[in-house]
């Protein structure tokens, strides 16, 4: 045995015969100071163990707080889905409104009618309309909004009939133009497969007619015409001078595309 192991065993022997010699209360005070130093460990023990439980307690929360956003985020879709539909409702209740009042302010008897088919293959020219002779409608009766003219129908069946838009080239409508004395031939303008179709041509117009762009166009209402006068056409969006006449390209007041509801005039009051 070394002389480390030696010193060792002598300095084990001479503690505990020293501990065995002190009385309770110095045994006691001895503890007391050694807990004292044990004590800042022990307290950071315990802390470490609440801030541990304290991450659990706010992992916790975080997925609670997860599924809420979820669901705030399902409801915020959904109310916004119905703002946009009371929307929608609120804006065509606004036409249904004023096309309803331009029914009762008009001096002619107009039907009201539903656009149920648009031809395909055509598609800029004529519409089917949920009204037939049974209802009051026959061939050549101006068809129109409470914005302008639209068109007229042409084949009437029972509870359906065919409207030949303005936009058809085979519709011709005596128009004038506001502000002038000029008089011309509205119809369709002939466009390629692969243009968007919709503007009208007012022919035999002056050459050197004062027309200028933004100029409203109204239907002129000649002798056993099929359109009364005074009714609205479209604007004109550019004047062309040619050899002979002049050309006016005007652009509907109608957006013929997107209109639903529609007027048959099928009568004066």
């Amino acid at each position: 045995m070394n002389r480390l192991n030696i010193a060792l065993v002598v300095a084990s022997l001479a503690l505990a015969i020293y501990l065995s010699a002190l009385s309770p209360a110095s045994m006691q005070s001895m503890q007391s100071g050694f807990m004292s130093m044990l004590s800042p460990f022990l307290k950071t023990g315990t802390a470490m163990q609440k801030n541990i439980g304290s991450v659990g307690q706010k992992l916790k929360s975080l997925d609670e707080l997860e599924v809420e956003n979820g669901q705030l985020v399902s409801e915020n879709r959904q109310l916004r889905a119905t703002t946009r539909l009371l929307g929608e409702l609120e804006s065509e209740n606004k036409k249904l409104r004023m096309a309803l009042d331009y029914r009762e302010r008009s001096s002619f008897k107009l039907l009201a009618a539903r656009i149920i088919s648009r031809d395909a293959s055509t598609w800029w020219n004529t519409i089917r309309i949920d009204r037939g002779f049974e209802d009051g409608v026959e061939a050549d009766q101006p068809v129109l909004t409470d914005v302008g003219l639209v068109g007229k129908t042409t084949t009437v069946t029972k509870n359906e009939a065919l409207v030949v838009l303005v936009s058809d080239e085979t519709c011709r409508i005596a128009a004038k133009i506001e502000g002038t004395k000029e008089h011309g031939i509205i119809s369709g303008m002939r466009v390629q497969e692969d243009a968007i179709g919709g503007l009208l041509q007012m022919n035999f117009l002056s050459k050197n007619a004062p027309i200028q762009p933004g100029q409203e166009v109204f239907t002129a209402g000649v002798a056993r015409g099929s359109f009364p006068p005074g009714i609205l056409i479209g604007k004109v969006k550019e004047f062309i001078p040619r050899a002979l006449d002049g050309q006016a390209v005007i652009e509907p007041c109608v957006n013929l595309m997107s209109t639903e509801d529609v007027f048959v005039l099928v009568g004066k009051k």
